[in-house]
C-alpha cells in the first residue's frame, strides 16, 4: 500500500475504505462480512475509514469491529457532523457525543462538516459558535483533523477553502467530473493552499463500472494492459499528486484486492500519454450522449437571480448517464439544500448569461428544459419544507 501526508505529516492510505455501502440483510448490516472485509483491508494496509452519523448503521458496525479486533490505534476514523441540523452548538455537542459512542472512540481523527455547501452556510455555522467550539475539541485531543465534505462548484468551493484554517477536505472527483464539482481546478487550488484533498464518488457510485455504453465499453475491452474500468478510473486519480486518499465503498474481497492492488501500483505520474488518450476516449464516449454541452467553465456566473447554471446543467446531464433518479437527487441537494438555493427556476430569462458563455449555448431555453425534468413535485415540496423549516438560514 502507498501512502500520502496528511497536514500533520501522518500517512494516510492513498486508498480509503467508504463505509456507506456495507452488503445488508435485509434493514441490518452483514456484521460477519463486513469484518472480514474491514479486517482484510487493515492488513493489507488500508488505515483510513470513512463514515457518517447518517450513514444508516455504519458508525455502530465499524465501531463494534475495530474495538472486538484491537485495531484502533492502527487505523484513522473519519466522520461527520449533519451541519444542515445544527440549530446551535449544544446540538452539535450532542450528535458528536453520540457518534463517539457509536464508534467505541473518545476521539476522532478525521471530522468533517457533512455537505457545507457553500460560505453562507459556514457563516451560519460561525455565527453559532462553532469555530470555538472546533477549537475546543481541537485542544482537547477528541478531533485531531477538522475538514468538510462538498457538493456544489468550483466558484462555491474556493471561498469555503479561504474561509477557515481547514486540515483537509472531501470532494467528488473523477474522470467524468473533471470540470464540475469543485473539479480538477479546486482539488489544484485546495493543494496549493496545503489542504489535503479525500476523493469520494472515483466511480460515480459504480456507474463508471455497472452502467457503461457501449462505446465505452468498447474503448476498456481495447486496452492492451486488459486493466478494468474501476482500475482506469483509479489511476487517472493517482497520477495526480493533489489527490491524498481515494474512498472506495467496497463490498467484496475481490473488490478490494483489486483496488489494493491498483493503489500499490500507480505512482503520479505513472499514467502514459496513451493511458490519458484512452481515458479521455472513455469519457468522450459517455458525454457524447449529454443533453447540453456545458463544459462548467462558470464564465455564465454569477447568474443575477442566483441560478447555478453550471450545476442545473449537470444533473440535467447525468439523466443520460445515471438516470433520472440519480440526477434529480444530485439537483436536489446541490441546489435547495443550500443557505442560497440556485433553482433553475429563479431564471427570469435575462439573458446575461448567454452573453458570456463561451460555447454558445441557448442557456435560458436549456434551463427550461432542465427545470422542467428536475423540478418535480417533491423537488418543489423539500424547497418549500426547507425555507420553512430554516434549515439552511
Amino acid at each position: 500500500m502507498q501512502y500520502r501526508k496528511d497536514k500533520n505529516g501522518e500517512d494516510i492510505s492513498v486508498l480509503g475504505f467508504g463505509c456507506m455501502r456495507f452488503v445488508k440483510n435485509g434493514n441490518k448490516i452483514d456484521m460477519k462480512l463486513a469484518e472480514e472485509q474491514i479486517m482484510h483491508a487493515i492488513e493489507q494496509g488500508i488505515n483510513y475509514y470513512d463514515t457518517a452519523y447518517i450513514y444508516s448503521g455504519s458508525e455502530v458496525a465499524i465501531g463494534e469491529i475495530f474495538e472486538k479486533n484491537h485495531v484502533r490505534e492502527k487505523i484513522k476514523i473519519a466522520t461527520k457532523l449533519p451541519q444542515y441540523l445544527v440549530k446551535n452548538i449544544d446540538t452539535a455537542e450532542k450528535i458528536f457525543r453520540e457518534e463517539c459512542k457509536r464508534l467505541r472512540t473518545d476521539y476522532i481523527d478525521y471530522y468533517l462538516m457533512h455537505m457545507l455547501g457553500d460560505i453562507d452556510n459556514w457563516n451560519k455555522l460561525k455565527a453559532l459558535g462553532i469555530e470555538a467550539w472546533i477549537a475546543e475539541k481541537k485542544a482537547s485531543g477528541k478531533i485531531r483533523n477538522i475538514g468538510f465534505s462538498f457538493h456544489g462548484t468550483t466558484a462555491q468551493f474556493t471561498p469555503l477553502i479561504d474561509a477557515y484554517d481547514w486540515d483537509f477536505c472531501q470532494i467528488q472527483y473523477n474522470y467524468l467530473d473533471e470540470h464540475t464539482q469543485a473539479g480538477r481546478a479546486g482539488l489544484q487550488y485546495a493543494a496549493r493552499k496545503g489542504i489535503p484533498v479525500i476523493i469520494m464518488e472515483p466511480l460515480r457510485g459504480g456507474r463508471l463500472v455497472n452502467q457503461l455504453p457501449g462505446k465505452a465499453k468498447a474503448c476498456i475491452a481495447a486496452d492492451e494492459k486488459g486493466r478494468s474500468a474501476a482500475t482506469l478510473a483509479f489511476q487517472w486519480l493517482y497520477n495526480q499528486p493533489e489527490v491524498t486518499c481515494v474512498l472506495s465503498g467496497m463490498n467484496s474481497i475481490e473488490m478490494i484486492d483489486e483496488n489494493i492492488k491498483t493503489a500499490t501500483e500507480t505512482t503520479v505520474g505513472s499514467l502514459t500519454k496513451a493511458d490519458e488518450a484512452l481515458i479521455g476516449e472513455i469519457r468522450d464516449s459517455i458525454l457524447s450522449d449529454v443533453k447540453v454541452g456545458c463544459t462548467g467553465c462558470g464564465y455564465c456566473q454569477p447568474c443575477p437571480f442566483g441560478v447555478s447554471i453550471p450545476q442545473a446543467f449537470q444533473c440535467y446531464n447525468m439523466i443520460a448517464l445515471e438516470g433520472k433518479g440519480r440526477a434529480r437527487r444530485e439537483y436536489m441537494q446541490t441546489t435547495v439544500l443550500r443557505a442560497n438555493p440556485g433553482s433553475a427556476s429563479q431564471c427570469t430569462k435575462c439573458g446575461k448569461c448567454e452573453q458570456h458563455c463561451p460555447q454558445h449555448l441557448e442557456i435560458r431555453k436549456e434551463l427550461e428544459k432542465a427545470r422542467k425534468v428536475l423540478e418535480t413535485p417533491v423537488y418543489k415540496f423539500v424547497r418549500k419544507a426547507v425555507k420553512w423549516l430554516r434549515l439552511y438560514h
